[in-house]
């Protein structure tokens, strides 16, 4: 990795920060659009900044710190969000040029909305795989975003704009989403802590859909607290759906599929990782299965949403989305419906996992993230695109619809290694309490920003 900068202000330091008066939250808004603009779109994660906005909004801020009131717990905080949340007076383009006609929202996303009524300031837009239908953020509309800690490998995806915001230390928090691994994927590749919630969790009004069952909203951050604090606020008060066991967490480790495909510079960390929390393993009978029935689903619900683009003007795709949306409109109905029913199947299966292990984990990713020039990964012995395949750990996950916390391991890698987490439906107050463990450990820890070489 190339040489790090100290780490940055967490958002919840920003904030205090912030409500006491030390810095003001134009300065920081400020900052961070300046520091997107420096880095320039592949560097920054960044499609667009929104300065006659943004600007204001902190304005106001500061106005009510002023007045001796309190602008809430995200006092003017810079954030981003993946280009599929409605932005008022903005076009949403879910990173496709086929959205380049489409009419300009009237309102932002309900999750915009409930951050900075928080205090909280949007600065900009963040790149995507188009449509959110790939693992590696190589839009052929809108660039790619590169890695960090390497410009020449891929940041992963969907949501790839989204994690390297963070990971710069540009903004400290970012709306994302995941339908299979959007969020998790880069999260795990660019060595930040990325959230995907029990399904229905959070709120997706004013969010570009894609699959809507299995589609969630989530937050990427550097800092553990932080990411929780933007599920607190999103979730608008709503009571928990279940409470963490008290005393020591039971770690689990799901093998089989999840055990097969590890690269050569994961395998050691991650052995290492396993042999620390006591060695305690479990297998999931068909999880291949499982992945298989969560691209069935996203390749049918995805065409289905997208039939009258695509027989409008099929050229105006991607090639692979395009390739891979036109599959899904041939795809057998008895096909769709049997994905369905092996979701409700294997769901149940794995509810009996949480009898004998608190929180289980897999690796996010089956290694570093691939180089820009290749972008290619090894799986059974065969070297495949990573476009379609840097999810296969994340996948079955989604297909559940279980909450999953991706944590960056803590060691002196040549680029990041994720795992992730994975508890019970509506448990994720139990994923924050077992990674705040892991972190206090010195197991898992976020990397400083590197600096640009």
């Amino acid at each position: 990795m190339t040489t790090a900068h100290t780490a940055p202000l967490t958002a919840i330091a920003m904030a205090a920060k912030v409500r006491s008066g030390q810095v003001t939250a134009v300065s920081l808004c400020q900052a961070a659009l300046d520091r997107a603009e420096a880095l320039g779109g592949e560097h920054s994660g960044f499609t667009r900044l929104l300065r006659r906005r943004a600007l204001p909004r902190a304005a106001a801020v500061d106005k009510l710190v002023e007045a001796g009131l309190d602008p809430g717990p995200l006092a003017g905080v810079p954030f981003g969000v993946a280009d599929l949340f409605d932005v008022a007076g903005e076009i949403t383009t879910a990173g496709s040029r086929t959205r380049l006609s489409a009419s300009f929202a009237s309102r932002d996303a309900r999750a915009i909305v409930l951050l900075e009524a928080a205090g909280a300031v949007l600065i900009g837009t963040q790149n995507m795989d188009e449509f959110g239908y790939g693992f590696v953020t190589m839009n052929a509309h809108y660039g790619t975003t590169r890695n960090p800690h390497d410009p020449s490998r891929v940041a992963g995806g969907a949501a790839g704009g989204s994690a390297v915001a963070v990971a710069t230390g540009t903004v400290p928090i970012s709306l994302a989403f995941d339908t299979n691994g959007s969020l998790r994927v880069p999260a795990g590749l660019t060595g930040v802590i990325g959230l995907k919630p029990t399904y229905g969790d959070l709120p997706r009004e004013g969010v570009y859909p894609f699959v809507e069952s299995l589609d969630v909203v989530g937050a990427l951050g550097r800092d553990l607290e932080d990411v929780a604090l933007v599920r607190t606020v999103l979730r608008e008060g709503a009571p928990e759906r279940s409470d963490p066991p008290r005393g020591e967490i039971a770690f689990g480790r799901l093998m089989s599929w999840f055990d097969d495909n590890i690269s050569e510079e994961m395998r050691g960390p991650l052995d290492a990782f396993w042999n620390r929390l006591g060695r305690i393993s479990f297998e999931l009978p068909h999880s291949e299965i499982a992945r298989a029935a969560a691209s069935v689903i996203i390749a049918a619900e995805g065409a289905s949403l997208h039939r009258p683009a695509l027989e409008a003007d099929p050229m105006q795709f991607e090639p692979p989305v395009r390739d891979r949306m036109l599959a899904g409109l041939l795809l057998p109905a008895d096909d769709y419906l049997a994905a369905q029913r092996f979701r409700s199947w294997i769901q149940a299966r794995l509810r009996r996992q949480f009898e004998l292990a608190d929180v289980l984990f897999t690796p996010a990713a089956p290694g570093f993230a691939p180089t820009i020039a290749d972008p290619v990964m090894m799986f059974e012995g065969k070297s495949i695109p990573a476009r379609s395949h840097l999810g296969i750990y994340t996948q079955p996950i989604s297909l559940m619809g279980l909450p999953a916390l991706v944590l960056p391991l803590a060691g002196d890698f040549a680029m990041p290694l994720g795992i992730q987490l994975i508890s019970a439906a509506g448990n994720e107050p139990l994923l924050f309490r077992a990674a705040r463990q892991l972190i206090d450990k010195g197991l898992c820890a976020v990397p400083p920003p590197p600096a640009r070489t």
